[in-house]
């Protein structure tokens, strides 16, 4: 899970969703590609109503739309930190075969597709 702190007058939690369903496949149950479990389900954890009626209606537009999403909206009760080898474990090891083959094209994805929404920070 990653915790997502946002100004709502820079970028909307709209534009967050889109961004989050572009990165991941939402459509695998406890699975992102040969990761399997509960840690790796889809989830959206909403701290309010507003983000709850959004996330909910954006699921419903891409079933709608034929995509068969499993992910779950779900209210946000408690954020558990990550063990210290797991902060910035892409940043710390990108040449690691896990991040080459795993998460290096979603992060490339992601700047690829949302490159106007990213800054050098």
């Amino acid at each position: 899970v990653v915790k997502i702190e946002f100004n709502p007058t820079v970028i909307s939690y709209g534009k967050l969703l889109e961004v989050f369903f572009k990165s991941h496949d939402p459509t695998t149950l406890n699975r992102q590609g040969a990761d399997q479990g509960t840690r790796y389900r889809s989830i959206i954890l909403y701290v309010n109503g507003e983000q709850k009626e959004q996330a909910a209606n954006f699921v419903e537009k891409l079933n709608d739309s034929g995509m068969k999403v499993v992910t779950d909206v779900v209210e946000f009760n408690k954020f558990y930190e990550a063990e210290e080898e797991h902060k910035d474990y892409y940043k710390e090891n990108p040449s690691a075969m896990y991040c080459q083959i795993v998460i290096k094209p979603k992060v490339d994805k992601v700047r690829e597709e949302f490159s106007v929404l990213l800054s050098d920070d």
